[in-house]
């Protein structure tokens, strides 16, 4: 489809933001000129407040006893504290400079849609193909708290033609041999209503023989159906891919030989997930463990090596299919795509108070990584590493390698269903300063100055991406 934005919607965005860096500015400069040299005080004293809050978390995580409680009690009380400082010294000027801030966000992300700052991943790659002739459905009744009963999901899926595999919540079930049983009995279709967890080792089976997979959000969380596009409110839904349905192509991960569709984590919390009280009490059971394992007194020394870089002695990496968005808050958790044929790499080593306070204030912080590879080695001072690989408790052999096997998963989606929302753009100062100083003709895209060239006699002008 053609993208034809005219000079005046071009004037709205330039001047979209130029309201974004005004807004911004006085944001910043309301505060300070209502409250004068108090003013600067307060802000010194709002950065103060979140280094003393940082620094009171990692002590509260890694201490026990009396000390804990007085650092948590830090952890609330500061930024209670500050903001109330703020509120009684700037009276009406910290709401209309929150008020202002908000203006200026809004416009600015406004002012940079259709600038080619952000991407619409909806119907992306989208291929019709013929319904299936012989789908197998594999249920877990327990996922979700019970949404396979009580969504009516493997009647619904009868009706469609489906054949559903329910498991046993009483015994281990081997999904991956279950799989690969519809898969030599004539499926031509797999699919699972779960947790991402078994999301993956069915998912894994389809790609392993080149058949379309079915996701049904009928998971707790199912962030790879968020990522997909569907609807995790009405797992039902999801079903409708039978009849009506589109695929998609995308890739597909591995910790060893373990397949993922989200991440696979490896460290502190990897560790948590073992215990066997986690279940019950996943606050208390993190409490316990967390002081020996984030000052290194327990678990696995790590070594993570990302393509050129190594990763020494982190406390926590996670390797997840596809990079998550970590520039954004109202991205964070979500990918921006999942066909890129990468894996996002998220490390973090903090070795006290003062690393902490960095990972809030430091724009770049020397104790986060962020990269991104198509390969990535997880090596530990023991023969085995825990893990956490969508969700479910894992020791691997180490080392452990982690790969991406890009467009290997075919997936089936509901040719309607809600979609994934446009990313908003990333709030890119520089670009809007860029975009608020053009004047005139000089402001608009090449695109619309090429419109008013004579075109050659047979030829069309160029419009953007079809």
């Amino acid at each position: 489809m053609a993208v034809d934005l005219s000079r005046r919607a071009y004037r709205v965005q330039r001047w979209s933001a130029r309201v974004a860096l005004a807004a911004a500015t006085l944001a910043v400069l309301f505060p300070l000129l209502y409250g004068g040299l108090r003013g600067l005080a307060l802000l010194l004293c709002g950065v103060a407040g979140l280094a003393v809050s940082a620094a009171a978390l990692w002590w509260a995580l890694t201490l026990r006893g009396p000390l804990r409680w007085v650092a948590g009690l830090v952890v609330l009380c500061v930024p209670a504290a500050v903001v109330a400082l703020f509120a009684v010294t700037l009276f009406w000027a910290l709401p209309l400079s929150l008020a202002l801030w908000g203006l200026a966000v809004w416009s600015g992300r406004y002012a940079l849609r259709g600038t080619g700052s952000e991407r619409l991943r909806d119907r992306q790659g989208e291929r019709r193909t013929p319904p299936p002739r012989r789908p197998v459905l594999i249920m877990n009744p327990r996922s979700g708290g019970g949404k396979v009963g009580r969504f009516g999901l493997r009647e619904k899926a009868e009706r469609l033609g489906a054949r559903v595999v329910l498991l046993d919540p009483e015994v281990q079930n081997d999904v991956t041999a279950l799989a690969r049983e519809a898969v030599a009995d004539g499926a031509d279709l797999l699919g699972a209503a779960g947790g991402d967890g078994t999301q993956a080792l069915v998912a894994a089976v389809a790609a392993e023989h080149g058949i379309p997979f079915l996701v049904i959000s009928a998971g707790t969380r199912n962030h790879f159906a968020l990522d997909l596009g569907l609807d995790r409110g009405d797992p039902a839904a999801c079903l409708d891919a039978l009849t009506d349905g589109v695929e998609l192509r995308v890739d597909l991960g591995f910790a060893g030989d373990q397949p993922f569709v989200n991440n696979a984590s490896f460290g502190a919390y990897a560790s948590i997930v073992q215990s066997p009280a986690y279940r019950d009490d996943k606050i208390g059971t993190s409490l316990e463990l967390l002081p020996d394992l984030l000052t290194g007194q327990q678990g696995p020394r790590l070594v993570a090596r990302i393509g050129d870089t190594t990763l020494d002695a982190p406390q926590a990496v996670l390797v997840s299919n596809n990079p998550y968005r970590t520039d954004d808050p109202l991205g964070l958790g979500r990918r921006d795509r999942l066909d890129s044929g990468v894996l996002g790499v998220l490390g973090v080593k903090v070795e006290g108070a003062v690393d902490a306070a960095a990972l809030l204030l430091d724009p770049a912080p020397s104790g986060l990584t962020i990269l991104t590879a198509s390969e990535v080695v997880i090596e530990g001072d023991r023969a085995e590493i825990e893990a956490g690989v969508d969700g479910e408790a894992l020791v691997l052999p180490a080392p452990v390698r982690c790969r991406i096997a890009p467009g290997a998963l075919r997936v089936r989606v509901p040719r309607k269903r809600p979609g994934v929302a446009p990313v908003p753009p990333r709030l890119d100062w520089r670009r809007l300063r860029k975009l608020a100083a053009t004047v005139g003709r000089t402001a608009a895209p090449s695109r619309f100055r090429h419109q008013d060239l004579p075109q050659t006699e047979g030829k069309e002008p160029f419009l953007g991406s079809r």
